[in-house]
């Protein structure tokens, strides 16, 4: 946030042998733009979103049996596969299957902890935001 104010004044000699008058013109502005901990606040939004989005694209894809050689499925299963890594195994079954349509548990407990790993880093920066 920017706070600027211009005073312009402008003298009139009136008639000769009268007082000088004076005539002052404030003209204030002010501009509210976000802080840097906001706009990192809005980029971890984002980021997590996406990889929030990556995830729950996966889980419907494998619930719908979509075509594995497909190469748009594949990709979203080549990206997903790395951010779901870190939290296979944390339950005993990773997968539940049902006449090709599968429930991967695994990608409902990393959304899970994506999602509070974000929580982590917004509260991280909301200490850092300095607000008026």
């Amino acid at each position: 946030m920017s706070d600027q104010r211009i005073v312009t004044t402008r003298t009139d000699p009136a008639v000769v042998g009268t007082p000088v008058q004076q005539e002052s013109v404030v003209q204030e502005s002010v501009t509210h733009t976000p802080s840097a901990a906001e706009y990192v606040r809005r980029a971890v939004v984002f980021v997590f979103g996406l990889i929030q989005l990556v995830i729950v694209l996966r889980i419907v894809l494998l619930l719908l049996d979509a075509d594995r050689a497909n190469a748009l499925v594949r990709g979203i299963y080549d990206v997903s596969a790395v951010l779901i890594a870190p939290f296979e195994g944390i339950l005993r079954t990773d997968a539940i299957g049902q006449s090709g349509s599968v429930l991967d548990v695994a990608a409902i407990v990393a959304l899970i902890g994506w999602t509070i790993l974000e929580l982590v880093v917004l509260a991280a920066v909301g200490i850092l935001r300095r607000e008026r």
